[in-house]
């Protein structure tokens, strides 16, 4: 049999021997890890534990084929695979088994996921991207089951616009499009809508991407005739194998525990994918998981007798024990011998790490035991504090948790006395809270050079007869120009190609651009999203496009537990620059007039949220984004593509700030916060106020998340003294979203004459039609006598009640 995963040329036996010995010294390497894995967690120096054990030599037999510049969107089962490729050793193995918040020592994400989550490093210390092709590469893990399908999509998408669009500058991310994107995922996750998404949106695209399901006939507890129509998905999935009249994919079939044929189907797939660019769907079976899905319980109650000799004859690493000895590479002597010094290497790797996760913590608690001796010695309640110190001692493995609590504990048995140590105390904690609490929530957004709020505006110019045009023909030409500029950048998305979308916004552009920058999808939003995450994290400037923010909920799954948070689960050291762009707002009917702003506030944390009123600010903020690193939702004013906006002379090049609201107009008597569409009604609203003797301020937000950065809301509410939000949400939604961004973030109480208001929608959906708008969300009327009330309030003589 010929192997050779490291070089094209033919090698000896001698060396044939040294590889598989190798090979077999990584999976049991891996075995040692999850089996003592699982004790740290069950004497409780670990959380939780979730290993890979029993899929070992499987992710060998991937390892030899993965390249540099290749990427691996797969889950928690694969640590065997990152120890082959070299990118994780013990010592990190159980750095993120113990949380260690020291990405040096844990670089999977610094502490911030449980073990088992793997990536590596796309960014340098300064947020900006390493050369991606002379790495292997891993996009970082999350744990929904299904959930790295969508991204895997994308980064096997990324290949294919680097092969075909020219002008790109491919330095740091590809070589001609020849990398592979390596997924994985269990068999029982299968059944997940993502899972055949992904897979129908990858034989469509045609693109280098192949999947491994790793298939031990469990999912947890439950078998596979209750996951899986026939217990086997390829087999359901036999449709989608490509023959000489259809493209497609290549499926392929092996047993997880069969060395040799494992090296041949991944060598085979790798060529097909690589080259062809073509789908390849392995199906590896007969796999075993000896110590169950969890720490969280024991596979033997629900395995039978049978099942569980099976496993213990057909475990993976055994097999190829057998088939070693029986082909005289190694004798039981030999592999007792290394398996012995392997079980010492992992027991000294866990040594290490934890000695590297909890020595500075003791050090820390030394300190803080120091400063309460000291409190105690000059304060009448030393006794008190005496005891919170003999009890922090007493921990034997204490968390940063422990230190900090008796620390502030202390703080409150002195609050009266006015001493040396009680300054010293308390700076001793400001600065510890300083330096600890970024480790846990440094990130969130970028804090690279390239951040959003490092763009200075750009404001549209106009030449002196500006003509007037459709907010749509303000769009399509800064799109244009984006194209333009950015040979990187690409927009795709429902109706986005051919017919330029739904509202015209990409009218012609898919003619001048070409199909794979301006390109049709199917009807999928969790994987347009995807698309947009994976080939975000190779370099490219995608725009994904959700036909409307009603729909938005297909992707918010993947939006809100792999985008928004790829900074902060990687600690900086990925980022996906993604722009979702949709439409919402004030339309027709339920499922086209949502605002569930609330909703997005919440679950997207990580993403910007921008909502600008009309075209001109929707392409600004387009401009803005691209130069920087950041992803963001745009929504735009569905009711807006054929109102009239005079056309910059500057498309492409003005820049909407993020973050910043803007005073669209100034007033004395109340500031009326608002944005989108309904911004229009406030304005109209204030023009009927005026009538009345009603002199309101209006400021639109422009951006939800950031909100008001320079605050300068609470800076008008400090001259009108009263104020309103007006809001197209639900009560509840983003109207007391923004209302505690004024109140407990700016502080405006102190400036208030009267209750500060909402005025939000009814609580159902938008009924349809014109009426249906009318009655369901604020009016120009309702406005203008909630305003009107307030006014009342305030001097019923001048504004008699109106009803």
């Amino acid at each position: 049999m010929k192997m050779n995963p490291n070089t094209k040329t033919e090698i000896t036996f001698e060396d044939f021997k040294t590889e598989v010995l190798n090979d077999y010294k990584v999976a049991v390497t891996s075995r040692e890890c999850s089996l003592l894995g699982r004790r740290e967690v069950l004497t409780g120096k670990a959380k939780f534990g979730i290993f890979g054990d029993g899929k070992e030599i499987p992710q060998i037999a991937w390892a030899k084929a993965f390249e540099n510049g290749d990427f691996r969107s797969g889950y928690y089962r694969d640590q065997t695979f990152m120890m082959a490729i070299g990118e994780l050793t013990i010592e990190q193995f159980f750095a993120g088994l113990y949380a260690n918040t020291d990405i040096k020592e844990e670089p999977m994400s610094a502490g911030r996921q449980m073990g088992g989550h793997f990536s590596t490093f796309s960014l340098d210390e300064n947020g900006h991207w390493r050369n991606l092709t002379e790495q292997k590469n891993s996009s970082s893990d999350i744990s929904p089951t299904a959930g790295q399908m969508p991204r895997l999509l994308g980064l096997a998408q990324a290949s294919k616009i680097y092969r075909n669009v020219k002008g790109i500058d491919t330095t740091k991310f590809s070589k001609e499009g020849n990398e592979i994107a390596w997924g994985t995922i269990g068999n029982a996750s299968t059944s997940e809508g993502l899972f055949f998404e992904t897979i129908n949106a990858a034989g469509v695209l045609q693109v280098p991407m192949v999947i491994s399901i790793w298939d031990d006939e469990y999912g947890i507890s439950v078998h596979a005739r209750h996951q899986t129509t026939k217990e086997n998905i390829s087999e359901i999935l036999k449709g989608f194998q490509r023959d000489e009249n259809n493209k497609g994919y290549e499926i392929l079939r092996v047993d997880g525990w069969n060395y040799p044929e494992l090296i041949d189907t991944y060598q085979r797939a790798a060529k097909i994918a690589r080259k062809e660019h073509v789908p390849v769907m392995i199906h590896v079976q007969e796999l075993t998981q000896p110590q169950g899905h969890s720490t969280s319980g024991s596979h033997e109650r629900y395995k039978n007798s049978e099942r569980l000799a099976w496993e213990e004859e057909y475990d993976c690493n055994t097999q190829l024990r057998e088939w070693m000895i029986s082909n005289n590479i190694a004798t039981d002597e030999d592999l007792t011998a290394l398996e012995r010094q392997i079980k010492k290497e992992v027991r000294d790797g866990k040594k290490a790490a934890w000695s590297a996760f909890i020595n500075p913590i003791l050090a820390e608690r030394k300190q803080a035991i120091q400063l309460l001796e000291k409190l105690a010695a000059s304060s009448p309640n030393g006794v008190f504090i005496t005891k919170l110190k003999n009890d922090l001692s007493a921990i034997d493995e204490p968390l940063r948790r422990d230190i900090v609590s008796a620390t502030r504990k202390a703080l409150r048995y002195v609050v009266a006395e006015n001493s040396v140590e009680r300054s010293s105390l308390q700076q001793w904690i400001d600065n510890y809270l300083s330096q600890v609490q970024p480790k846990y929530s440094s990130h969130l957004y970028s804090e690279s050079d390239l951040s959003v709020f490092n763009q200075a505006e750009v404001e549209p110019t106009y030449d002196t007869h500006a003509k007037e045009v459709d907010g749509r023909i303000v769009l399509r030409e800064n799109f244009d120009a984006i194209f333009s500029k950015y040979p990187e950048s690409l927009i795709f998305g429902e109706d986005a190609g051919y017919i330029g979308d739904v509202n015209q916004g990409l009218e012609g552009l898919q003619e001048k651009h070409g199909e794979l920058r301006v390109s049709d999808t199917g009807i999928r939003e969790a994987t347009i999203v995807g698309q947009g995450i994976g080939m975000a994290m190779r370099g490219l400037r995608p725009i994904a496009e959700i036909q409307y923010l009603d729909y938005i909920m297909y992707a918010l799954q993947i939006m809100s537990d792999d985008l928004a948070t790829v900074q902060y689960r990687t600690k900086g050291r990925q980022k996906a620059p993604l722009i979702v762009r949709t439409r919402g707002h004030r339309l027709e009917g339920i499922w086209h007039s949502g605002s569930q702003m609330g909703g997005i506030l919440n679950l997207i944390r990580g993403i910007h949220v921008l909502v600008p009123r009309n075209m001109t600010k929707a392409a600004g903020f387009y401009n803005t984004l691209l130069e920087s690193d950041e992803p963001a939702l745009v929504v735009e004013c569905l009711n807006g593509y054929r109102l009239k906006e005079k056309l910059p002379n500057n498309i492409g090049e003005f820049k909407t700030p993020i973050g910043v609201v803007e005073t669209v107009r100034e007033g004395e008597d109340i500031t009326l916060i608002s944005y989108g569409s309904t911004l229009r009604l406030v304005e109209q609203a204030a023009k009927e106020l005026l009538e009345v003797g009603i002199d309101a301020e209006v400021i639109d937000v422009q951006s939800l998340l950031p909100f008001d950065i320079n605050h300068d809301i609470v800076k008008s509410i400090a001259k009108t003294n009263r104020f309103m939000v007006i809001d197209e949400d639900i009560e509840g939604g983003a109207s007391s979203y923004i209302l505690n961004e004024v109140l407990n973030t700016q502080n405006a109480f102190q400036y208030l004459d009267s209750q500060p208001k909402t005025l939000a929608a009814k609580p159902h959906r938008p009924a349809y039609g014109t009426d249906g708008d009318y009655f369901s969300k604020p009016s120009v009327e309702d406005i203008f006598e909630a305003v009107y009330a307030v006014m009342h309030e305030l001097s019923p003589a001048d504004f008699p009640k109106l009803r």
